[in-house]
């Protein structure tokens, strides 16, 4: 499929498991130690990702883990553990909280930080955790990880030339899909903005091989290979100005990602929402941030720091949200 097949798989793929092993209501809240909103609401959206927290309730990462110091893997599992399984209604997350700087060096204690970058640092330490003791491999290894079988995929880059109709495909591995939506009202809209044509011309130009010269031509992205969990982030914040985009932007419980993949036509893919992470307030600086999650109950949470509420999916579905995750 374009794509180099890995050299080693890491992660047996059929020991992933979608569906929850372990049928209970919502776990507890997490207290705020000072603008740590973010931290907690990114920290329950994991704790809700059936395969990841299927994985680590088993505990099997800490049985095999050889790695002396900062594992953001063993973390992980001790906080859904504690965060799934405690008596009390709330808890001090305190594990995650104490390598707060490790899992991103330009995290300042005390300060609002954002809770999509929270997210993005907070896998990739989970990445990093898989693949300490393999340092020689390659990309396509690195990707049967279990951190990478879960919210990893591969989006397609299609250029073709306007002269000659020469095709040029390039791959890169994604963990979440930033969505422009300055002029999308929906999430399937913002999806669609995202797989149209872009038009290279003028300074833009595209340096074809065959052609040997600079030619207008046509780029196109689509989902090439899709992730188990589908992380989308609508891109709210302007970073120069600070400012928020705060209007609504629709998104369904039930995604079907068929369209707007390389291989458009086939089965249906569908996705269940299960997650929904929202910012209120005006700016990037400020302002909170709380979640909507899918219990293992099928029942749905709002989550605001210690508070754990039951809602209606309705509810959930009508949140000014920031990250949306869907599960295959």
């Amino acid at each position: 499929e374009g794509i180099a097949p890995p050299k080693r798989i890491l992660f047996p793929p059929e020991k992933i498991c979608m569906v929850w092993q372990q049928r209970q209501h919502a776990g507890a809240g997490l207290f705020n130690v000072g603008n740590t909103c973010f931290l907690n609401s990114v920290l329950q959206c994991l704790t809700y990702t059936p395969p990841l927290a299927n994985y680590l309730l088993s505990r099997e990462h800490s049985r095999a883990c050889h790695q002396q110091g900062f594992c953001m893997m063993c973390i992980m599992e001790a906080h859904v553990n504690k965060a799934l399984h405690s008596p009390v209604g709330a808890i001090l997350p305190l594990a995650v909280l104490k390598v707060f700087r490790r899992i991103g060096e330009h995290f300042q204690p005390g300060r609002e930080e954002d809770a999509h970058d929270f997210l993005c640092c907070t896998v990739n330490a989970m990445q990093r955790a898989c693949l300490s003791a393999n340092n020689d491999l390659d990309l396509s290894s690195q990707s049967t990880t279990i951190v990478y079988q879960i919210f990893g995929g591969f989006l397609r880059s299609r250029v073709t030339c306007f002269s000659c109709e020469a095709i040029s495909d390039s791959y890169e591995a994604f963990l979440d899909v930033p969505l422009d939506i300055k002029a999308a009202s929906s999430l399937t809209a913002a999806l669609e903005e995202f797989v149209t044509p872009e038009h290279l011309d003028g300074d833009n130009c595209f340096k074809c091989d065959k052609c040997k010269k600079n030619v207008a031509a046509s780029k196109r992205f689509t989902v090439h290979r899709a992730p188990k969990i589908l992380t989308v982030c609508l891109k709210r914040f302007d970073c120069f100005t600070g400012g928020k985009i705060s209007k609504v932007v629709e998104y369904p419980e039930y995604l079907d990602l068929r369209p707007y993949m390389s291989q458009a036509d086939g089965e249906p893919l569908p996705y269940s929402l299960y997650a929904v992470l929202v910012h209120s307030g005006v700016s990037c600086h400020g302002g909170h941030y709380f979640c909507y999650t899918k219990a293992s109950n099928g029942l749905w949470y709002q989550m605001d720091d210690e508070s754990v509420e039951l809602r209606c999916i309705d509810t959930a579905l009508r949140q000014q949200a920031y990250l949306l995750f869907y599960a295959r």
